[in-house]
């Protein structure tokens, strides 16, 4: 009986120990930091220090430098990273993904996400900030659960799931951030040491540990959110909300739009599929589909930010201070024109009264743009941001700054008596006009279309 008892017992505890021992985990986990050296990583930015201490990485704040970023030498598209770090309680930091560093940027400033280390008491760690563009975009005051998640001067551990247009963050197994953003597919992956005021102490140190990166297969060992995602298409960031930018397509409807010809908008010609405004192919003639399309308000100075993703051989361009009163006739509505082309398909890159002046994103037959302009291949969403600020005119692409000129001056009155616009008096000289999509014939594509009156808009 006693041996009987205790053979009961040995299979109990075997049972418990058994039952007790977690799953094998199966996820094909690579390393991307060795323990012993940065092999694999490169320094950019400022001169923040980073080192090897006990299996770990150090970084380690300096006064009178940018912020300093280490980052893999490998760019990542989609992927789950897993790492943990214990942070100074007055240090600000984050990990940078899908982040980049381009020559035509900001001199080669690094920009992208960034999931942010924020032992503050704003306490918005694990949330998705756009760093070197466009600030938050997924901010943490309404989620208090992933804001008590962190643990202050002590080990945390972040998860991040990058899989498409979605992006996801967890801070200690809490859900923080769900952001559905179409801006980056890929780039590399940094561990950032924070710019420090000169009254902050110097010699303040964030670890990172138990860096691990998963890229085959990364759907399959994705993990569900709790939260609800957040979505940028169409919509405001929280910082443009704050500097007064105003949608100026809602991503669904006409709302504020009409034909540059008609009381309405087109029936036929322009299509809205999929969170896009389409203009349709018929065949790349000027305007004699759907035709132009203009806002229904008129705007003095501002900023305007669009995306617009071409077609091989496409053309259409924007528009700005257009009067559509003038050329009632045939062809587009006239106005100073921020070029759309297929530079190197559609013929018009070659033409054009002043050299280069009608290839993508030059002020269309007057101004070439930058020759070493960062256009994205054909398919892929290009920003074009025009800027008019008493009468200076700058056009930007992709964050970098193409052209600019002084309207009404004499040298722009030189231009345009050079060009195909020295028939219309006083030629993009108006105070206030219209914006607009043009139609020419082939198929083009435009979304995130915002504006910022500065002055003198008339609704």
């Amino acid at each position: 009986m006693l041996f009987h008892s205790k053979m009961v017992a040995l299979f109990t505890i075997l049972i418990s120990l058994s039952c007790s021992q977690k799953p094998k985990d199966d996820t094909p986990w690579i390393d991307l930091f060795d323990g012993q050296t940065l092999n694999g990583w490169t320094q950019k930015g400022g001169n923040a220090t980073y080192e090897v201490r006990n299996g770990t990485i150090v970084g380690t704040t300096v006064h009178n430098t940018p912020n300093t970023f280490l980052t893999t030498e490998k760019l990542y598209g989609d992927f789950i990273l897993e790492l943990e770090y214990k942070v100074d309680s007055t240090m600000n930091s984050g990990i940078q993904i899908r982040s980049n560093s381009f020559p035509h940027y900001r001199d080669g400033r690094v920009h992208g996400y960034q999931v942010e280390i924020d032992p503050s008491e704003r306490a918005w760690s694990g949330g998705i900030y756009d760093e070197s563009r466009r600030g938050w975009l997924n901010t943490l005051e309404n989620n208090p659960e992933a804001q008590k998640a962190f643990k202050q001067n002590d080990w945390n551990h972040y998860r991040i799931e990058a899989i498409g247009d979605t992006l996801k963050t967890w801070v200690n197994g809490v859900a923080a951030s769900y952001l559905i953003d179409e801006k980056t597919a890929s780039g590399f992956i940094c561990l950032q040491v924070h710019s420090i005021k000169a009254d902050k102490q110097a010699g303040t140190e964030i670890i990172w540990k138990n860096i691990k990166i998963v890229t085959d297969s990364v759907s399959k060992y994705s993990t569900k959110s709790a939260l609800q995602p957040i979505v940028t298409k169409n919509k405001l960031t929280i910082d443009e909300t704050k500097k007064g930018w105003k949608l100026l397509w809602d991503g669904e409807t006409t709302n504020g739009w009409r034909g540059a010809k008609l009381e309405g908008f087109p029936e036929s010609g322009w299509k809205i599929e999929n969170g896009e405004l389409i203009v349709l192919a018929s065949g790349g003639a000027e305007s004699t589909a759907g035709g132009d399309i203009v806002t229904e308000a008129l705007y003095g100075d501002f900023e305007l930010s669009v995306d617009f993703k071409l077609t091989p051989g496409a053309n259409s361009g924007i528009k700005y201070y257009v009067d559509t009163n003038i050329n009632k006739g045939k062809g587009s509505s006239i106005g100073l024109e921020y070029q759309i082309l297929d530079d190197d398909l559609h013929p018009d890159a070659k033409l054009g009264n002043h050299e280069g002046s009608r290839t993508v994103s030059s002020l269309y037959d007057l101004i070439q743009a930058d020759i070493n302009k960062p256009i994205k291949p054909i398919g892929e969403w290009n920003t074009a941001y025009i800027i008019s600020k008493n009468n200076h005119v700058e056009h930007w692409l992709n964050g970098t700054k193409v052209l600019e000129y002084e309207r009404k001056s004499d040298d722009y009155r030189k231009l345009v008596s050079e060009s195909k616009y020295v028939k219309w008096p006083n030629f993009g000289e108006l105070d206030k006009g219209q914006i607009l999509l043009q139609d020419h014939g082939d198929l083009v594509a435009f979304k995130n279309v915002k504006i910022h009156p500065i002055n003198n808009i008339k609704e």
